[in-house]
């Protein structure tokens, strides 16, 4: 990855949170590409990825947090939720040990490192999604476009396997990078 997993994963969470503070009141019923998600619940989601980061990077299990951060996480100001949530999680990440500390996750331990690879990704899709849903401009950061894909290069049928990706056929060679990253997860641009 040329670009730092915690700056590559700060940056697509500000994106994210520039488009969040975008969605008009009437969009947050909006249907986004997630197959049965609205903008309120693809938003919800990001807000609690959100919250288990800052739980699991500072050392946290599955089990201490329990069910917690189930459910709406958004109340009745869904931009506090989320500039809050987004703020706790890009601190932790930002910790110096947050890249070597082990991650307690429900299907196994990993490096920190990981983890927040894992968070970037999902920040950075997510935020294709919720540009779409709105109506806003989709081109994602090309630097973080190519950083994902060489991070990631590998562990797409791993996705797919874990119905993390739905199984859309990939993108011919000749596309442009966005438009592959998009492919890749599942998403057709």
């Amino acid at each position: 990855m040329t670009v730092d997993t915690r700056e590559a994963y700060r940056r697509a969470l500000d994106y994210f949170g520039t488009l969040v503070h975008q969605i008009k009141p009437e969009q947050w019923d909006n249907e986004t590409p997630c197959v049965d998600w609205d903008v309120r619940t693809l938003v919800n989601h990001v807000v609690g990825e959100n919250r288990w980061a800052s739980q699991l990077l500072a050392g946290r299990t599955v089990a201490d947090v329990g069910d917690a951060l189930d459910g709406d996480l958004l109340g009745d100001d869904p931009l506090k939720a989320f500039d809050i949530s987004a703020m706790a999680a890009t601190q932790a990440a930002s910790e110096e040990q947050s890249l070597t500390r082990v991650v307690h996750l429900s299907f196994a331990d990993v490096p920190g490192e990981e983890y927040i690879s894992e968070l970037f990704a999902d920040a950075l899709i997510h935020t294709w999604d919720l540009a779409r849903a709105i109506g806003a401009g989709e081109r994602l950061d090309p630097e973080l476009v190519d950083a994902c894909l060489a991070r990631f290069a590998g562990a797409k049928e791993g996705y797919r396997q874990a119905g993390v990706i739905e199984g859309y056929p990939p993108a011919p060679s000749d596309v442009d990078p966005q438009t592959r990253l998009l492919a890749s997860w599942g998403r057709r641009g």
